[in-house]
């Protein structure tokens, strides 16, 4: 079992960046996959990128294809978001969710989420 918890959420102008990192408890980390997810208000929960347990073959979404990257750390049980070039409309709750398959966190619903946290971006 994994616990996840985000931070480094926050207010940033169009155009800026910010990095989201999430915190996972476990030590078995290194074998689940891990993805970010975000939900705009209004709308469903949808996937930004994922990243498999030996971070080869990471996944974006097109919509931030090319300027949010992600990345992860297995001796801190660490995994990243850096976002660049943001956008009004990356303005959403950002999740953090894990799972032992890759696919699944790319197709479908992984099996541990934490609780999220704000971005806004102003225009």
């Amino acid at each position: 079992q994994v616990q996840l918890v985000e931070s480094g959420g926050g207010l940033v102008q169009a155009g800026g960046s910010l990095r989201l990192s999430c915190a996972a408890s476990g030590r078995t980390f290194s074998r689940y996959a891990m993805g970010w997810f975000r939900q705009a208000p209004g709308k469903g929960r949808d996937i930004v990128a994922a990243i498999p347990f030996t971070a080869g073959g990471r996944y974006y979404s097109d919509s931030v294809k090319g300027r949010f990257t992600i990345s992860r750390d297995n001796v801190k049980n660490m995994v990243y978001l850096h976002m660049n070039s943001l956008k009004p409309e990356d303005t959403a709750v950002y999740y953090c969710a894990a799972d032992p398959s890759f696919r699944v966190v790319v197709t479908t619903t992984p099996g541990y989420w934490g609780q999220g946290t704000q971005v806004t971006v102003s225009s």
